[in-house]
């Protein structure tokens, strides 16, 4: 069964109908996510490759005098 089924079911929804601005909501992780080896998870953060969000800073392709 996939993740939309199963919420579904169960009447949730991934962002609330009244989202205010400047709060954070996490979205659902899908029932088996895919995950990293343990020692790569240490380095960043989360097993979860879903998750794993690096930040660039300002070397995300713009130049390199922004």
């Amino acid at each position: 069964m996939d993740m939309k089924t199963v919420m579904e079911s169960y009447g949730v929804t991934p962002l609330p109908k009244d989202a205010t601005e400047a709060m954070a909501y996490v979205p659902f992780q899908p029932y088996e996510p895919e995950m990293c080896k343990a020692v790569l998870g240490y380095e960043n953060g989360t097993l979860f490759k879903a998750l794993h969000k690096p930040f660039c800073g300002g070397n995300c392709g713009g130049n390199d005098n922004d």
